[in-house]
Parts: structure tokens; C-alpha cells; sequence
């Protein structure tokens, strides 16, 4: 039962870690939150109709969409 547990928590474990901001100040992110992935993810999930098994690619596809939603947007304050 140990080993069940800490594979769960290894997978439940996000791969991006983001800088808290600095109180304050207004916020400059420097990369997606891994709240924001897995509130994507789960909303991902859902719109397949909640099928259980594709966990890691909702994750990988909600880390990519919210990555590139971030990198144009600085591209367009940037112009």
C-alpha cells in the first residue's frame, strides 16, 4: 500500500515550479502555475466526457496551451 501511495504522489507532483511574487509589487510571471496547468487539465478532462487513463496527457496538453497562451501574450506587450 506504501508504494501505491508514493507512485500517486509522484504523479500528482507538478514538473513546473514557479517564483512566488514579491509582496507589493505588481507581478511579473515568469511561467505558468501548476494550479493554472491543473485547473486546465481537469477542465480538459472533462470536455473528453471524464474518461479516466489520459491524466499525464491532459496535464502535458494543458501545460503547453497555457504556455503558449503566456508567450503571446508577451510577445503582444512587447509590440
Amino acid at each position: 500500500m506504501k508504494s501505491q501511495n508514493a507512485v500517486a504522489k509522484a504523479r500528482s507532483t507538478p514538473t513546473t515550479l514557479s517564483q512566488p511574487e514579491p509582496p507589493g509589487e505588481e507581478a511579473t510571471r515568469h511561467a505558468v502555475t501548476p494550479e493554472e496547468i491543473r485547473l486546465r487539465a481537469f477542465e480538459i478532462h472533462c470536455e473528453r466526457g471524464g474518461i479516466h487513463g489520459f491524466d499525464l496527457d491532459d496535464w502535458l496538453q494543458a501545460e503547453r496551451e497555457l504556455q503558449e497562451q503566456y508567450r503571446t501574450g508577451e510577445e503582444g506587450k512587447k509590440n
